[in-house]
C-alpha cells in the first residue's frame, strides 16, 4: 500500500527546523548555477530555515566567478574555498563541518540523486537519527544457505546494473564497492553512496575525526554513526544520470584511493577493533511498496 507520495509531500507544512544543504564542486562551471538555483527553489518551498554551503575545491575554471556572483544574489548561499584541489573526502568533510543548522544533507552538483520527496525525508528525522537514501528497489534474496551467492548474482545482473548508474562500467564499480563494504564492515544498508540526512550534533563530531580522503568518506560516516548507536532508516532516492560536465569519481586515481581506504580502515576498525560498537545501531529497512513509483 502506498503511504508516501508527491501529493503527501506537498500536503506537509514547511519543515520547521533548520536544514543545511551541503555540496562540493571542482571545475563545474557548466552545472553550478543551475544546481544552486534548483536547490534554493526546492528548499525555499519545503523548509522554513535553511542554508546552502558549497565548497569550491580549488576550481580552475569559471566556477569561483559564478559562485561569487550567486553569493551576492542568493542570501542563503555560503561559499567555502579550498586554495588547492583536495578531492572529495576532504571537501565533503569541510562542507559538513561548515554547516550551521540543526540538520544537514548533501546533493551532488550534477543532481545525480532524486530528492523530489525531500519534505518526507526530512520528516523522518523527527523519529530516526539518520535518514539514508537507497535505490528504490534494494536487491534482496531469500534462499537460506545460498543467499550470499544469489545476492551477488543479482547485484551483478544486467537488469540491476543498467538501473544503478548511467553506464554499465560505472555501475560495476558501484556494485564492487558496495559488495566489499557490505562483506568487510557488516553494515546492513542497501546503499552506501547516496544522499544521507544527519543531525549536525551527531555527524559533526564524527566528521572532526574522519579519516577517509576518498569516496569512502560517505561509507565511513554511515559506519561510524551506526557503530555509535544511531538508528538509520532507509528511504528511496534513485540515481539520475549526469547530463553535462565530467564525473570525477570513477577516474582510476580516485578508484585506487577508495579501494585503499576500504581495506586500510577495515584492518584498523574491524580487525584491530579501533571502532567499538555502542548499544543500539539499527537499520530500518525500506519497503518499496510503501512509496509512490516515480513517473
Amino acid at each position: 500500500m502506498t503511504l508516501y507520495s508527491k501529493q503527501y509531500a506537498d500536503a506537509l507544512p514547511k519543515f520547521d527546523r533548520g536544514v543545511s544543504l551541503v555540496s562540493w564542486a571542482y571545475n563545474e562551471e557548466i552545472l553550478i548555477e543551475g544546481f544552486l538555483r534548483r536547490a534554493d527553489a526546492m528548499l525555499s518551498s519545503s523548509v522554513e530555515d535553511y542554508e546552502i554551503v558549497v565548497v569550491d575545491d580549488g576550481s580552475k575554471d569559471r566556477t569561483p566567478e559564478i559562485l561569487a556572483r550567486l553569493s551576492a544574489e542568493l542570501p542563503r548561499l555560503r561559499v567555502v574555498t579550498n586554495e588547492v584541489n583536495r578531492n572529495v573526502g576532504y571537501s565533503s568533510r569541510r562542507a559538513v563541518a561548515s554547516a550551521t543548522k540543526e540538520y544537514l544533507f548533501w546533493q551532488t552538483v550534477d543532481w545525480s540523486y532524486d530528492i523530489t520527496l525531500l519534505r518526507i525525508f526530512l520528516e523522518f528525522l523527527k523519529t530516526c537519527d539518520v535518514v539514508a537514501g537507497v535505490r528504490r528497489a534494494p536487491v534482496t534474496v531469500r534462499l537460506g544457505l545460498f543467499k550470499p551467492l544469489a545476492l551477488l548474482l543479482k547485484l551483478f545482473g544486467i537488469k540491476h546494473l543498467t538501473r544503478r548508474s548511467d553506464t554499465v562500467p560505472k555501475a560495476l564499480v558501484s556494485v564492487i564497492n558496495y559488495s566489499l563494504i557490505r562483506v568487510l564492515y557488516g553494515l546492513p544498508l542497501s546503499d552506501y553512496q547516496n544522499v544521507v540526512f544527519y543531525p549536525s550534533r551527531l555527524i559533526q563530531p564524527i566528521i572532526a575525526t574522519a579519516e577517509a580522503d576518498s569516496s569512502f568518506a560517505n561509507p565511513e560516516l554511515l559506519y561510524k554513526a551506526f557503530m555509535s548507536g544511531a538508528s538509520l532508516v532507509e528511504v528511496p532516492i534513485n540515481f539520475i544520470p549526469r547530463e553535462a560536465g565530467e564525473a570525477k569519481g570513477t577516474r582510476l586515481k580516485a578508484l585506487r584511493a577508495s579501494l585503499k581506504d576500504v581495506f586500510k580502515f577495515w584492518w584498523a576498525w574491524r580487525v584491530l577493533g579501533k571502532v567499538k560498537k555502542a548499544p543500539g545501531g539499527r537499520v530500518i529497512r525500506l519497503d518499496p511498496a510503501q512509496w509512490e513509483t516515480p513517473q
